[in-house]
């Protein structure tokens, strides 16, 4: 399974993927879910993938080799006149992906099936958050909608809906999401250490800060242990359920 989560602020975009797969508890691996292309000054681009690993993958490669190829005329990512424009292409893509390897066609309970994140901004335009879904269609984050999960979203969700802000710092944002990807981790085994972050500040037009949060991390260790200790010490601070004798 997968947790990625992509947030919209005030000040830009901010990613976060896990990077386990596993294909039952006897064969747990590592992959980088979390890709990305700019040409600076003109267009950036984050995309995170949740679902089967070989469907993922060729998403990945065929949008990573167009880009490097534009002799095939094939449709690119570095050509896409805006965002809107670049989703429909990823959507595209992954649908026939699917297509290619599910010759009942695609559908949201295929065995290869997978869901996108895409993030990015190209000049002229505003940055743009989409979730994108199997069967080629897609959806925008917005103010009621200001960030999007995939993957192993429900542990997780219950944190952002209370604490997001837009006005929030990156700081703030990387403590709300490790925090919400603390409480994935404990309540299922199939998401895993190390995170991979991407940050990316509005018309900049180029990738800001990226890393990588691995097991030993003593700010993680920091935050997860301080986040059960606050939530014993809420739960504590509530008045006891009174039971009628």
């Amino acid at each position: 399974m997968t947790y990625c989560v992509g947030m919209m602020l005030d000040r830009g975009l901010v990613m976060m993927s896990d990077t386990r797969t596993n294909a039952g508890v006897d064969n747990i691996s590592t992959f980088n879910k979390m890709h990305t292309w700019e040409v600076p000054g003109e267009r950036v681009f984050i995309l995170m993938s949740a679902g089967n690993l070989a469907t993922t993958q060729a998403v990945m490669s065929t949008l990573d080799e167009r880009t490097k190829a534009p002799e095939h005329r094939a449709p690119s990512l570095l050509e896409t006149p805006s965002m809107f424009q670049a989703a429909r292409l990823v959507a595209e893509t992954l649908r026939d992906v699917i297509a290619a390897h599910e010759s009942a066609g695609p559908t949201g309970d295929s065995p290869f099936s997978a869901t996108l994140i895409l993030g990015g901004q190209i000049d002229g335009g505003p940055p743009r958050l989409f979730m994108i879904y199997p069967e080629g269609n897609f959806i925008e984050a917005g103010p009621d909608t200001p960030f999007f999960q995939i993957g192993e979203t429900k542990y997780g969700r219950p944190i952002l809906v209370r604490a997001y802000d837009p006005e929030m710092s990156f700081e703030r944002a990387l403590k709300l999401l490790l925090v919400s990807f603390d409480s994935t981790l404990k309540a299922n085994l199939s998401v895993g250490l190390p995170f991979d972050f991407q940050l990316y500040e509005t018309d900049t037009l180029q990738l800001g800060h990226r890393s990588r949060i691995n097991a030993d991390d003593p700010y993680f260790h920091e935050i997860s242990s301080e986040w059960g200790e606050a939530l014993k010490q809420a739960l504590d601070s509530l008045p006891d359920f009174k039971l009628d004798t």
